[in-house]
């Protein structure tokens, strides 16, 4: 088999990257060399690859469905929004420029290249190419310069699968007129939808799938029952609502343990957290007031995309004064804000900015960002993780080490990511947070990280397996989008869309 096909949504957080994944670990269990992609990505959510390339941490997640380390190539263009009107563009693992929405648009028709090569390197090592869209196809005043959706279809000839999420209500009108906006072309690529989240009676649910069918001329290839437990490395703050508000296994030892988490306003790699609430006992929740700290034994301040603009929002929710006299865990651009001082021409063009003061040390912004995965020790065990930063941190000589970092008391520093991954690790940390926070916390001795998101990414192919008409998957694989779709309307009143076959276009490859 050789083939590939996009999966489209209706909306941000419809379900796209689970069901790219889920598409993904089900292949991979009928042994097909399968891969993920994603064009173009905005998330502060990333992961540094064995080569020292910065891509999307879904892209991560849906390589480890497929059984594969993750390349580059599998998310070539990542955006990383600083700002309400800037992000930070990475192509190919490597920061290309801080640029507004109106100058990206002058760099897309190189971008599309890139994208489409991308792709093409992918689809001469594997068999199977499973791609993701972002946002939706039908944001039509994007459509001209579209490199992720509808654009990267056509360039490369790519049948699409529509995911609307029922549990948000509305998915038929949001079906329907997400191909209805699209022009004719595109339109012909649409093969078919999947519905995701539902709960309920499946059989009221069959007539409008029927009407759904007559009224477009398009399969419902399958309906996802709602299923807990799959907030595991997700892509964008917008799943963080949707994440268990308490521990969901029993505690091993008397009592749990409450981690309150700083929702800052550009909060990056909060999947950092994730290892925590897979502990029995650990109870984890998103805060974004003083008050909400009241109970907490631990307090962590995750990664920021704009430590500087984070950290006076800390300062103006009252939160920078709440942290005094806690237990704290900084993580990447929390730990920059603990430090005494910050020097940032870089980032924020801010210049001298002073920290919190809980960590004696300095911060200073270089121009080139940091892209690792160091290997290092704590407590007498080995750490693995990643690094992605600008802000370098320097402890003061003397300061009590923690991995790369400083620890003060109650307060602990380090910018390294996916340190909590490490079984071993987190749990000698967790006894040490028990014990100065006075719990009566012991963490459960055979909980292992990396088993529980492989029994996740399982639970995702199991949806797919049980749920979706994977023979339809397979002929759409082989066979691409079928033939004589009809078009709904008002799709033939849309601008015609570019022409790609000036730019890499792969008409025609399967």
């Amino acid at each position: 088999m050789r083939g590939a096909l996009l999966v489209a949504g209706t909306t941000s957080d419809a379900g796209k990257s689970v069901v790219t994944a889920g598409i993904c670990r089900w292949l991979a269990r009928q042994g097909v060399k399968v891969a993920p992609y994603k064009a173009q990505n905005m998330s502060l959510n990333s992961f540094v690859t064995a080569d020292g390339a910065e891509i999307g941490r879904a892209q991560a997640m849906q390589a480890a469905a497929c059984g594969l380390e993750p390349s580059a190539d599998m998310n070539p263009i990542l955006l990383k929004p600083g700002s309400d009107r800037r992000s930070q563009v990475v192509v190919m693992g490597r920061p290309l420029a801080d640029v507004d929405a109106m100058e990206y648009w002058q760099v897309k028709d190189h971008l599309r290249e890139t994208a489409v090569e991308a792709l093409r390197r992918l689809r001469e090592r594997y068999d199977v190419v499973v791609c993701e869209g972002a946002g939706s196809p039908a944001e039509i005043n994007l459509r001209r310069g579209d490199i992720a959706n509808m654009g990267l279809a056509r360039a490369a000839d790519l049948p699409v699968i529509v995911v609307g999420d029922i549990d948000r209500g509305g998915v038929f009108a949001s079906l329907y007129g997400t191909v209805g906006l699209l022009e004719p072309a595109d339109q012909a690529l649409i093969a078919g939808f999947v519905i995701n989240k539902f709960r309920g009676a499946r059989e009221l649910l069959e007539p409008g799938l029927d009407m759904l069918r007559n009224l477009t001329g398009r399969e419902v290839y399958g309906v996802l029952p709602w299923l807990d437990g799959l907030w595991l490395d997700v892509e964008d703050s917008l799943a963080l609502d949707n994440r268990p508000a308490a521990a969901a296994r029993t505690p091993y030892g008397r009592q749990t343990l409450r981690v309150a988490v700083v929702r800052l306003p550009r909060v990056s790699n909060f999947t950092d957290v994730d290892a925590l609430a897979c502990e029995p006992g650990v109870v984890v929740r998103f805060v974004t007031s003083p008050a909400e700290l009241d109970d907490a034994d631990l307090v962590v301040l995750p990664g920021s995309r704009a430590t500087v603009s984070d950290l006076a929002w800390l300062r103006a929710t009252g939160l920078a004064e709440a942290l005094r006299g806690r237990v704290v865990l900084g993580i990447c651009g929390g730990y920059q804000m603990l430090a005494r001082t910050i020097r940032d021409d870089v980032e924020s063009g801010a210049g001298r900015v002073e920290g919190l003061g809980l960590l004696p040390a300095a911060v200073e912004f270089a121009a080139d960002k940091t892209l690792g995965r160091p290997v290092g020790s704590a407590y007498g065990h080995r750490v693995a993780a990643y690094e992605i930063h600008h802000g370098t941190v320097t402890p003061d000589d003397g300061a009590e080490p923690f991995l790369d970092g400083c620890r003060a008391g109650t307060v602990w520093g380090t910018t390294w990511h996916g340190a909590l991954e490490n079984d071993d690790f987190r749990r000698a940390f967790l006894r040490e947070v028990a014990a100065v926070s006075g719990r009566d916390f012991a963490p459960a001795p055979g909980t292992c990280f990396a088993a529980l998101r492989e029994e996740r990414l399982d639970a995702l192919g199991d949806l797919v397996e049980r749920h979706v008409d994977t023979g339809a998957l397979l002929r759409l694989l082989e066979g691409g989008a079928p033939e004589g779709l009809p078009v709904l309307p008002p799709g033939g009143a849309l601008h015609e869309a570019p022409d790609f076959s000036q730019n890499g276009g792969m008409d025609g490859e399967r």
